[in-house]
């Protein structure tokens, strides 16, 4: 669960430090705009910015019931975030799945890709595809209504 935090507790704690240095160089405004950015890193790369996050067996189950897709992610991964915020609200008519949180949805992540743990990985109509470009993603969405 902590481990999850950890790269946007890093990114917190780098940027107050860059920011007190700029403070103590005299550039109040490099600092405070120095920090903003290190707080919006923090934020992207948290759980915050991802929809709730329920078990495989649900998502397969709710999925199975209303055709939604089902992504496979974790936090701090670069392309789950890009995944996230290129879906803008439509991301929230997908079932997520945390694999660090469910060894469930790890082992569904690992038989798709040779074992190793590749995200995001989205399940559509049980069918594995790794990395999809958003576009793609909408339209399966637009598919499955």
């Amino acid at each position: 669960m902590m481990r999850v935090w950890i790269l946007p507790a890093i990114l917190l704690l780098c940027g107050s430090v860059i920011a007190v240095g700029q403070l103590f160089r005299g550039n109040p405004v490099a600092a405070v705009v120095l920090l903003l950015l290190f707080v919006l890193l923090a934020a992207a790369t948290s759980p915050l910015i991802f929809p709730r996050s329920i078990g495989a067996q649900e998502a397969e189950r709710r999925s199975a019931a209303d055709g939604r897709p089902i992504v496979f992610w974790r936090p701090g991964c670069t392309f789950c975030v890009r995944l996230r915020i290129r879906l803008g609200s439509r991301a929230r008519q997908l079932h997520w799945v945390n694999i660090w949180r469910d060894p469930a949805g790890a082992a569904v992540v690992r038989s798709a890709n040779d074992g190793n743990e590749t995200v995001p990985t989205i399940l559509v109509a049980g069918t594995p595809h790794v990395n999809p470009d958003p576009a793609w993603v909408r339209e399966q969405l637009a598919s499955s209504a």
